[in-house]
């Protein structure tokens, strides 16, 4: 396999040697930049809606890691017969949830693609030793989830034909994705946390397996405890994602669970999610301080597990 070095740089705080959500870069004493970019096929009919979600999902790796998004650029990918009134909404959709997060779009690119695409490259701001990385949590941290999970088991079902447009499970799913992690990133730095990260195509256990590997911990964590869109789990075995079974491919080694965890409850944590929340670990003595920070911010957040030591130097994630 073809090796792709790592950059390095003496104004680079943050690069790919921990599979960040963002790259950090330092300006002066004062002053980083935080640049991030995503984008990705239609995950809902709405033209507008999927423009909306993809920017919002965007911005999320800026916000998580605890930076200020100021300006987008769009990448777009659109069929030359795609009608341009849907191409309007999508980008109407875009500019309007970037708008919300007083962020501006200066511009972008687009190609012809039989397949459409749309998202944003995103550049923030903060200061420089303030970012928020993933590779910082520490034992007896408790881990706060602030959106619940389902939406890549969702939007299947929708493609699958098994949920129509305006079900109530779908449009619950479209708040959940369309919601910005601003209010959760402002909490979460006016509190202060150790580590965070946003979950979307690797799911809950694949981005805290990688802040565990890269802060050398593991983690327990309380099913129970951990919020899921209701009427997710009757989906589960007919509408898996390809995304999440090869989520659960690559993770199960570094996973136990509960035997009275079933399969399709299993098969949630593992499911690649688009625009989640922030998954954020936090001393425990700060822990209820920041749900209800949270809570005034109309966040739903839950405490769900805790970090604890590796037993033998391998990272590993005990669901219970």
């Amino acid at each position: 396999m073809l090796h792709i070095p790592q950059p390095k740089h003496s104004s680079l705080l943050v690069g790919m040697e921990n599979n960040d959500d963002a790259a950090v870069y330092k300006l002066t004493d004062q002053t980083a930049i935080v640049k991030s970019l995503d984008f990705f096929p239609p995950i809902v009919d709405d033209p507008y809606y999927f423009g909306s979600i993809a920017v919002t999902n965007a911005l999320s790796d800026i916000y998580s890691m605890g930076a200020t998004p100021l300006v987008g650029l769009n990448i777009a990918c659109f069929p030359k017969t795609m009608s341009k009134d849907i191409i309007g909404k999508i980008l109407l959709g875009g500019y309007e949830k970037a708008k919300e997060a007083d962020v501006v779009i200066a511009g972008g690119h687009t190609i012809d693609d039989p397949e459409p695409k749309y998202g944003l490259e995103v550049t923030g701001i903060i200061k420089p030793g303030y970012e928020i990385t993933n590779n910082n949590a520490m034992s007896g941290d408790k881990l706060i989830l602030t959106k619940p999970l389902g939406t890549g088991i969702i939007t299947t079902s929708m493609k699958n034909g098994k949920l129509k447009n305006d079900s109530a499970i779908i449009l619950n799913a479209i708040n959940v994705m369309n919601t910005l992690n601003r209010d959760a990133s402002i909490a979460m730095t006016t509190i202060g946390v150790n580590s965070a990260t946003d979950i979307t195509g690797f799911g809950l256990l694949g981005h805290l397996y990688n802040m565990l590997k890269a802060s050398n911990k593991s983690a327990k964590l309380i099913y129970n405890s951990i919020p899921i869109i209701k009427g997710t789990i009757q989906l589960v075995q007919e509408n898996t994602p390809g995304g999440t079974l090869s989520n659960k491919q690559s993770l199960e080694e570094h996973i136990t669970f509960d035997d009275s965890i079933y399969n399709d409850e299993q098969i949630l944590l593992y499911d690649a999610q688009t625009s989640g929340g922030l998954l954020i670990s936090v001393s425990s003595n700060r822990a209820e301080q920041l749900i209800s920070e949270m809570i005034k911010n109309n966040i739903d957040a839950k405490i769900i597990g805790e970090v604890i030591d590796n037993d033998n130097k391998s990272s590993k994630i005990i669901v219970g």
